[in-house]
């Protein structure tokens, strides 16, 4: 019944996206301002408009389609006819459309043909999974299109033609082009789909053809002299044809070799970093990522080892030729050589972070002996934050997504390198310049021993007395008492990890003994380090970062829920009721109020663990230290407080008692003693 008005409100949302139908209204929206989401408000509108096109192609899928792609045709057909227009003259070629009317109608054209695009983009999601057979011919029939629309944008290079107004046109063809790219990939999960269905077919040559076109479109764009919008376009699209598509024979397509040559045999290719970096990762995932739909025994694995082996030999061929300490003495040129290269090398680790052992295996060999540089390395670059943040990002990848490949004596190495580096002084250095890239060091640091210490068996197990050490005794005293938030949100992750995954480091009984015998034959150990920790705890509640606060919190329950925390005998007896008392207190002073539902629930199961004493000892004991009351009034909080069991009726005694406390105080502290009688 609402089919009508739907196809009414696409085809509204489409005009009042599109230039020549709405172009005075369209040119007041800023499109150079970003705002807090990185968007021009031009860029909001646009996608707002384009998820209300979504939405109606959920429900009406084939209407959506049949208005959306002539509106489509019609600016893509203005767009294609423009190779008639370009004049050559020796070497030079020019765009001769020069009237100011016939600039305009131009300018329009190609911004609504960019805006859709991006719609055609939009919908790639609504041509997959199940529906992908019914609407095969549809899809294939706009990517067939893109695949045109991107191998024309590259065989005339229209961002290259000498034009009239080229601050408004040109920029308007680089857009194009580009979105062209962004459409085609916004399609390569469809492409994937492709892919796997035609291996089981004889015949695979529509999608070969798709993919070989594509890829002589894209390219050629892998070059320093494309405007940098257009060839990072291209470098995403390379990112996903290597990555989501992952067609066999991908890497032997010579447009593909092309751009092997050119990162292998030419060091001055001189791409933007970013360009770089995307590139570097799709070869290295053409070779590292296994082939869908192949058995292991097809998978090529020693001659792809054999080529990702050279990949990054080259990509890594200056970084590896430094000096290593002593004869190395660091000079700006070093460290950009050092900084580029890591960027490089941990993107390539976080690509393959998720994926099957082999690649894994593979990506290790080939890296280990720039990994073994980089250590040697990190000594001398210890005083230079923006350096080490690199490295330890790195390492922190590496330790992530390789550390079974690296080996526990090596890893063990690494870790050992860095306890002795940072020292009580240099973490003080590093912290204290909050916010800056010393602080982030110290973060990354932090997350790799939180790493390691959740490994799981003995492995790392005698490196637990050392990680607790840097983090009780050294860290924690230069953030205690200050604000420090980033690092203390990982200091804190890393003291509960500890706990958490090396339980028995502290308590050898298992939970099930420790409950049966009430703890009392409950056997300890390193009860130093285990009392440290939770008075660390225990004082970030008295702090104001309700952030840090929430989240350890949730660490204590957690710890109570896995392995019976409030129950084991040294917290019951020496720490409970301090923090039933510091939570209360929270509560009394309103800090936190946002927290005030996780706050009652730690307190019912603080007092769940013996609630006759938490009723007859502890309620008592906490209302004789609460000041700005008088003895009647205490009596009445503690009659008033029945003693319930099930978690609403403590809540709401917890929620009564709070504000009856509040209110006498308010009352003591502003009338005449002995005004308020009960």
């Amino acid at each position: 019944m609402y089919k009508d008005a739907l196809v009414l409100l696409l085809r509204e949302v489409l005009n009042r996206i599109q230039f020549r139908l709405n172009q005075s209204q369209l040119e007041e929206l800023d499109d150079e301002t970003l705002d807090d989401d990185q968007q021009t408000e031009w860029q909001r509108y646009l996608r707002q408009s384009l998820e209300v096109v979504a939405k109606v192609m959920e429900l009406l899928p084939s209407q959506t389609f049949s208005i959306l792609f002539p509106v489509l045709q019609e600016d893509l057909d203005i767009y294609l006819g423009l190779q008639q227009f370009i004049v050559t003259t020796g070497t030079n070629r020019r765009l001769n459309i020069t009237a100011e009317a016939d600039c305009r109608r131009l300018h329009c054209a190609l911004r609504d043909l960019s805006s859709l695009l991006q719609s055609v983009g939009r919908l790639a999601e609504f041509f997959t999974g199940d529906v992908f057979t019914a609407r095969f011919t549809d899809a294939r029939a706009i990517v067939q299109r893109l695949v045109e629309v991107t191998c024309y944008g590259s065989q005339i290079s229209l961002y290259d033609v000498e034009m009239a107004v080229p601050s408004v046109l040109k920029p308007d063809l680089i857009d194009v082009h580009a979105q062209s790219l962004a459409a085609l990939q916004a399609y390569s999960h469809w492409l994937a789909q492709f892919c796997s269905e035609v291996q089981r077919q004889q015949d695979q040559t529509q999608f070969v053809d798709l993919i070989t076109s594509s890829m002589a479109a894209t390219t050629p764009l892998i070059n320093a002299k494309v405007p940098e919008k257009l060839l990072l376009s291209a470098c995403h699209l390379l990112v996903s044809m290597a990555t989501t598509v992952r067609p066999v024979f991908l890497v032997s397509l010579p447009a593909v070799q092309n751009v092997f040559n050119l990162i292998t045999e030419n060091q001055n290719h001189r791409l933007p970093q970013e360009a770089y970096v995307l590139v570097c990762r799709a070869l290295s995932n053409m070779l590292l990522l296994p082939w869908p739909s192949l058995p292991e025994a097809e998978q090529q694995w020693p001659s792809r080892s054999t080529s990702h082996a050279r990949l990054i030999s080259t990509i890594t061929h200056q970084y590896r030729l430094q000096p290593r300490p002593p004869n190395h003495h660091p000079n700006s040129e070093c460290k950009v050589v050092l900084q580029q290269t890591l960027c490089v090398l941990r993107d390539l680790v976080d690509s393959i972070s998720g994926e099957a052992t082999k690649s894994r295996q593979i990506c290790y060999q080939s890296l280990q002996e720039s990994v073994q540089v980089t250590l040697a390395l990190f000594r001398l670059y210890i005083q230079q934050p923006d350096v080490t943040d690199e490295v330890l990002s790195f390492f922190l990848a590496l330790f992530q997504a390789l550390r079974v490949q690296m080996g526990v004596a090596f890893t063990e190495q690494i870790i050992q390198t860095f306890l002795s580096m940072f020292t009580r002084e240099q973490l003080a250095i590093s912290i204290l310049q909050e916010g800056s890239s010393g602080s982030k060091v110290v973060q990354k640091f932090l997350k790799i021993l939180q790493v390691v210490v959740q490994e799981p068996g003995q492995t790392f197990k005698p490196m637990l007395p050392s990680i607790l050490s840097l983090c009780m005794e050294q860290v924690y005293p230069i953030v205690a008492e200050r604000s420090c938030p980033d690092v203390k949100t990982e200091m804190f992750e890393l003291l509960f990890q500890i706990l958490h995954h090396n339980w028995r480091f502290f308590f050898k009984t298992s939970v099930l003994s420790s409950v049966q015998r009430s703890g009392a034959e409950e056997h300890m150990e390193n009860q130093a380090q285990f009392i440290a920790a939770m008075q660390a705890f225990g004082q970030s509640f008295l702090q104001p970062d309700i952030h840090i606060f929430k989240q350890n919190l949730s660490y204590l329950e957690i710890l109570n829920t896995k392995h019976k925390l409030y129950h084991r005998k040294l917290f019951r007896s020496s720490m409970l009721f301090h923090f039933i008392n510091v939570l209360l207190q929270v509560l009394l002073h309103k800090s936190h109020d946002l927290l005030q539902d996780d706050i009652t629930l730690a307190l019912y199961n603080m007092a769940a663990v013996d609630f006759p004493a938490f009723y007859s000892s502890f309620l008592p004991e906490f209302l004789s230290g609460c000041q700005g009351i008088d003895p009647h009034q205490r009596t009445t909080l503690t009659r008033n407080f029945t003693p319930e069991r099930d978690l609403p009726s403590f809540s709401q005694g917890v929620y009564r008692l709070v504000n009856d406390l509040r209110f006498y105080r308010l009352c003591n502290g502003s009338l005449p003693p002995g005004t308020l009688k009960l």
